[in-house]
């Protein structure tokens, strides 16, 4: 890896052939965005000094000898797209349109940025002065490149101290370097790429029918389709995407297959969160796997996920006979995504509907019983890995294993211990709201004058309320019925649903 300054003829050196990743996202910036950079552009230029612009990494890829020496964009798609449009706007409007090709086009003559599958064809029509159709015409990149034309005054800009005066932070890395390390250190602040996107570039290349086919099909199809992959999830202490949570547990599953043999250190090595597209190629490679037969899976798997998985659940009405609607409750309104690759994993191999709804049912049940009496979560990862390891796929042998943990970390709380939560805990509002609408969604029934609304309508109100004592002379009271109603004002039995338009008034 080497660092350090780079003015615009440094990164856009002729030599070499800059290309954004084939299915990376598409140009975004907005009028507020070209705003902005065109007033950094007249600052820079008035001021005629050193002007700094963020950083740009780009990775050497392997060439043939008979090839353009290429780099590939990692950070600053966005701003390079825009530095090209906008000195090809300002040399258009001084007058001096023959200065753009000696500056951004590659020694031949071709366009030094490849642009992504999507916007190539229109950025390469502006840049070669070839005619765009109406619908080309509404793209980001087109309007960008006219919001230049309309805005630039030629006069109060100088393109020659642009040049020398407008710098990045350059980091250039082999092709055998970590670029999401890299990324994520340097741009921990901005928008992480997401598994999604380095994955399909990893997975597809160039071929654009294959991905069409095999992607975007699958994740991509339509607004519904998209909005259901893109939605973002809390899981633990990250806000991840939907399609992000999906790839990390189809891999969870792959790597517990046993004709594999993936060894337990790999295993760890694979199962971090924060590097999961790292995961798969290292996995790919070092396992020898078939990508497309991968590909064929990971649909297959899809197609289940989409099924089965219902972020959206705490916002929508839930059949009380319907366990996997009650399970995406569990994980969704309560912070419980660890057990998504274990119900992924029994949705695609339990092909009896019957026999799903009782491995729901138990899960609901465990997880449920142990969050009333606050047993610890440590160790569900570790839990539901061996649960898909072990072929754990029927109602039968999930009960044995369970009960097998007897009084070990895992195990399943006795009715005792259960009765003593409800009695004694004391559990954060989220977990609590949890129990008592899952209470009362099972034991409500079709006659009760009031409907059940959704989850996310709901907040907590204690019966007994916390400043109890502005209410109830506390001199007619013992010592230890005071206590007693001290202790018990967060426990379960001294809260109730209540919707949050009633609680806010």
């Amino acid at each position: 890896m080497e660092a350090g300054k780079r003015n615009i003829p440094d990164i856009f050196n002729r030599a070499n052939k800059l290309k954004i990743p084939h299915f990376q996202r598409s140009y975004v910036w907005r009028e507020e965005q070209w705003e902005r950079f065109l007033d950094d552009m007249q600052y820079a230029s008035h001021a005629n000094r050193p002007y700094f612009m963020g950083s740009v990494i780009l990775k050497q890829q392997e060439t043939q000898v008979n090839q353009d020496n290429i780099r590939t964009i990692i950070d600053g798609q966005q701003r390079l797209t825009t530095v090209i449009l906008f000195f090809k706007a300002l040399f258009n409007n001084n007058g001096t349109p023959e200065k753009f090709p000696h500056i951004f086009t590659t020694f031949n003559n071709g366009v030094i940025l490849e642009h992504n599958y999507s916007d190539k064809p229109i950025f390469d029509k502006i840049l070669l002065d070839q005619d765009l159709e109406s619908k080309e015409k509404k793209s980001q990149i087109f309007k960008c490149y006219k919001y230049f034309l309309e805005n630039i005054k030629s006069s109060e800009i100088d393109p020659n101290k642009l040049l020398s005066n407008i710098l990045f932070v350059g980091i250039d890395l082999l092709y055998n370097e970590d670029e999401q390390q890299i990324f994520d250190t340097i741009n921990s602040l901005g928008v992480r790429l997401t598994t999604a996107e380095l994955l399909k570039n990893y997975l597809f290349r160039d071929d654009i029918d294959f991905y069409n086919t095999n992607w975007r099909d699958v994740f991509e199809k339509n607004d519904e389709i998209k909005e259901y992959w893109d939605q973002e999830v809390t899981s633990g202490r990250n806000i991840r995407n939907n399609i992000d949570l999906f790839l990390q547990a189809y891999l969870f599953i792959k790597i517990q297959e046993n004709g594999i043999n993936v060894s337990s250190d790999d295993k760890e090595r694979f199962f971090k969160i924060d590097s999961v597209f790292n995961s798969y190629k290292e996995f790919i490679t070092d396992y020898q796997m078939d990508k497309n037969a991968i590909i064929d899976e990971l649909k297959e798997y899809a197609s289940v996920y989409k099924n089965t998985i219902n972020p959206k659940i705490v916002e929508q009405d839930i059949d009380k006979n319907d366990y996997a609607q009650r399970l995406n409750l569990v994980m969704f309104g309560l912070d419980t995504a660890t057990i998504i690759p274990y119900v992924l994993y029994v949705s695609k191999k339990v092909s009896s509907q019957e026999e799903k709804n009782k491995i729901f049912r138990y899960l609901e049940a465990y997880l449920m019983r142990r969050l009333i009496c606050r047993e610890t979560t440590k160790n569900y990862n570790q839990l539901f890995r061996s649960l898909i390891n072990n072929e754990i796929n029927s109602f039968e042998k999930l009960k044995e294993i369970i009960e097998m943990k007897g009084e070990k970390i895992n195990k399943m709380p006795s009715d005792s211990t259960v009765e003593d939560g409800f009695n004694n805990s004391k559990l954060a509002n989220k977990y609590a709201k949890g129990v008592l609408y899952l209470i009362e969604r099972t034991t409500r029934n079709d006659l009760n004058a009031t409907e059940l609304k959704y989850f996310n309508e709901y907040s907590l109100e204690h019966v007994m309320p916390k400043k109890w004592r502005n209410n109830w002379n506390v001199q007619n009271l013992t010592r230890e019925q005071v206590e007693q109603r001290d202790d018990l004002i967060l426990t379960l039995g001294n809260l109730t649903l209540i919707t949050k338009q009633l609680n806010s008034s």
